[in-house]
């Protein structure tokens, strides 16, 4: 089962800003995690039950380093759906 350390970051990109002022919070994790690891993650660390999640799953390019092909890291990003009035900054104190 997937636990914290899968979380990579919290999202800030100009997007991921607008969608919080609606309780929407991006999530970039590793790509094994999944809707019910990171709903028990959310429950278990920050004492949040998210009211929807939804995921999206990115494939690494396949990009040129010094000439020879390589290829950027998979990984998962997901929308949560916060309570009204709540936010993760709030329920890390």
């Amino acid at each position: 089962m997937a636990d914290i350390t899968d979380i990579k970051t919290i999202l800030y990109t100009e997007k991921s800003l607008n969608l919080q002022e609606n309780g929407v919070v991006v999530i970039q994790t590793s790509p094994k995690m999944t809707k019910n690891s990171l709903k028990a993650v959310l429950k278990e660390y920050f004492g949040v039950v998210p009211l929807k999640i939804n995921s999206l799953k990115i494939q690494g390019k396949v990009k040129r380093f010094r000439g020879h092909l390589g290829q950027r890291n998979d990984y998962k990003k997901f929308y949560v759906k916060l309570p009204e009035g709540v936010s993760l900054e709030s329920a890390e104190a």
